[in-house]
C-alpha cells in the first residue's frame, strides 16, 4: 500500500511538473499592449510607450480602431506602409457617437518608398482612430499608432506659412537633394478642406491625401511627405469655397548631401539652357 501511495504521489507531482510548461507552449506570444493612457498600473497620468515594432497588419477591406480615453492625449501620429505594393487606406478620427471631426483618404503608390506619417490633433478626450484598408485583400498595410512620440513642425515650418483662398492652389518644388518635407495646414477656426499632392513628373501622382477638419484652428493637420529622387513638387489645392481660406507651409524636412552633382547618362537634361558651340 505504501509503496502504491508513493507511486501515485510522484506520478502526481510529476504530472504537475510538466503541465506549465505545456501551458507556455500553448500561449500566445503577444499579449496587448497598454496603449490607453490611465487604464494600466504604471501608466497612469501618461502614455505607454509605443515602438514601431507593434504595427498591425490592416488586411484588405478590413478596419481597425486605437482608442485613447486619457485626456492627456492631445496628439497622435499615424504611420502607414505596405511592402512596395499600393496604399489606399480612409483615416477617421471619432470623437464621441456619430462625430467625426476628422477624416482622410490617403493614396500612395508605393507604400514602402514613400510610407505615410501625419499627426492628428486629439483634444478633450476620448477619441478613437480608425484605420480601414480600402485596396484589394492582396494589398495588406502595417498601420501604427502612437502617442509618446509625436513629431512637431520645426519653427521654419511655423513661420513659412502662406494663405490658400478657397479653390486656389499652390504647387511648391523642391530640389533633388531634398529626401522629405514638412506640410502644415491650418485655418483661423473655420472648417478645412484640402488637397494634397505628391508630383514626379507631369500628372504623375506619387501620394494623394484629400482632408477634412472641422477646426482647422483647433486641429491642424501636419505630416511629412517622403520626396525621394528628383523632379517632386507638391500641389495643395484648397477645396473648400471662397469663404474658407486657409494656411500652408511646405518646407524641406531633410537633405540628401551625399547626392551627386554631376551629369548623369540619359538625365540632367536642361531644354532652352546655355550650350556651348
Amino acid at each position: 500500500m505504501l509503496s502504491l501511495a508513493s507511486s501515485a504521489l510522484s506520478y502526481t507531482l510529476g504530472s504537475a511538473v510538466h503541465q506549465p510548461s505545456a501551458a507556455r507552449a500553448v500561449a500566445p506570444a503577444m499579449q496587448m499592449s497598454p496603449t490607453v493612457a490611465g487604464t494600466t498600473a504604471g501608466y497612469q497620468g501618461g502614455v505607454a510607450p509605443t515602438g514601431m515594432d507593434s504595427a498591425i497588419l490592416v488586411q484588405g477591406g478590413s478596419l481597425r480602431t486605437w482608442s485613447y480615453r486619457s485626456p492627456t492625449v492631445e496628439q497622435i501620429q499615424v504611420v502607414l506602409s505596405t511592402e512596395g505594393r499600393p496604399l489606399d487606406a480612409d483615416i477617421e478620427l471619432w470623437h464621441g457617437p456619430d462625430n467625426t471631426p476628422c477624416k482622410m483618404r490617403v493614396y500612395v503608390e508605393n507604400g514602402q518608398l514613400r510610407p505615410f506619417s501625419a499627426v492628428i490633433e486629439t483634444p478633450r478626450g476620448p477619441n478613437t482612430v480608425a484605420v480601414r484598408n480600402i485596396g484589394q485583400v492582396e494589398f495588406p498595410i502595417a498601420a501604427n499608432v502612437v502617442a509618446d512620440q509625436v513629431d512637431q513642425p520645426s519653427p521654419d515650418c511655423l513661420s513659412a506659412s502662406m494663405t490658400i483662398q478657397g479653390g486656389a492652389l499652390r504647387t511648391y518644388p523642391f530640389d533633388p537633394t531634398v529626401d522629405s518635407v514638412q506640410v502644415l495646414l491650418k485655418t483661423d477656426g473655420r472648417p478645412l478642406n484640402a488637397r494634397i499632392e505628391l508630383l514626379q513628373g507631369p500628372n504623375n501622382n506619387k501620394q494623394v491625401i484629400e482632408l477634412y477638419t472641422e477646426d482647422g484652428c483647433d486641429r491642424p493637420f501636419f505630416c511629412y511627405l517622403l520626396t525621394p529622387g528628383s523632379g517632386n513638387v507638391v500641389r495643395i489645392v484648397n477645396t473648400a469655397p471662397v469663404e474658407f481660406p486657409m494656411t500652408a507651409a511646405v518646407v524641406p524636412h531633410s537633405i540628401n548631401t551625399d547626392m551627386g552633382s554631376g551629369a548623369i547618362l540619359g538625365g540632367d537634361v536642361v531644354i532652352g539652357g546655355d550650350v556651348g558651340w
